[in-house]
């Protein structure tokens, strides 16, 4: 979904899109803090009554954004996981997979911060002080976490019996990619230089790969 830049003026027949290409932009640019549906409008050459028509407030406008965060960031994953090079062995095939979907994950918040913060933001009601208390199971974020699983679940299988899978290890993963992130986007780690942090990377990849496996 590509974002309408400022200036230019809405023409066509389909609003609503519209409104969504603007605000995957302002969030690209500056995270879910600068997705306000006036600034939406206002890229798009319509005026905020007409937006008004297709979103009830912020709030929904902002969890559509999320939306395509969550899809955009599990597509980074899928995409890493393709260009990995198979083996012939089934548990390396197995292990390169599932590091290349976290290596996905890493990389879409590196590249893309405003974006990968918009995904796991939680958008407030219109009048409330509270987040919106949602996380049903369709929601596009749990694909990420399903990617995690499914690769999980093909190492277990690929050497079994002897090799066995912790519990919660698709949660732990996750912990781990998602923590990762945070410390090189807004923590102490966003100061390293790029191949200390590619190295700080594959570390925490190669742990996953090897922590997944139960004593």
């Amino acid at each position: 979904m590509a974002a309408i830049s400022g200036g230019k003026t809405y023409h066509h027949g389909d609003l609503r899109n519209a409104l969504i290409c603007a605000a995957v932009g302002l969030a690209t640019e500056g995270g879910p803090e600068r997705v306000v549906l006036r600034e939406a409008a206002r890229r798009v050459g319509v005026s905020p009554t007409a937006a008004y028509r297709h979103f009830d407030g912020r709030g929904e406008l902002l969890r559509t954004v999320r939306a395509h965060a969550q899809r955009v960031l599990a597509d980074s994953m899928e995409r890493a996981a393709a260009r990995e090079p198979g083996a012939d062995d089934p548990v390396l095939a197995a292990e390169r997979r599932l590091a290349a979907l976290c290596r996905g994950y890493v990389g879409f918040a590196v590249e893309q911060p405003g974006l990968y913060r918009a995904a796991f933001c939680l958008p407030r009601p219109a009048g409330t002080a509270a987040p919106v208390p949602e996380r049903q199971p369709h929601e596009p974020e749990i694909r990420a976490f399903t990617l995690l699983g499914e690769a999980l679940d093909a190492l277990a299988r690929s050497d079994a019996p002897q090799r066995t899978v912790r519990p919660a290890a698709g949660a732990a993963a996750w912990s781990a990619v998602h923590g990762l992130s945070l410390l090189l986007l807004e923590g102490p780690l966003r100061r390293l230089p790029v191949q200390r942090r590619n190295a700080v990377v594959e570390s925490t990849l190669a742990m996953v790969v090897t922590g997944t496996r139960a004593p």
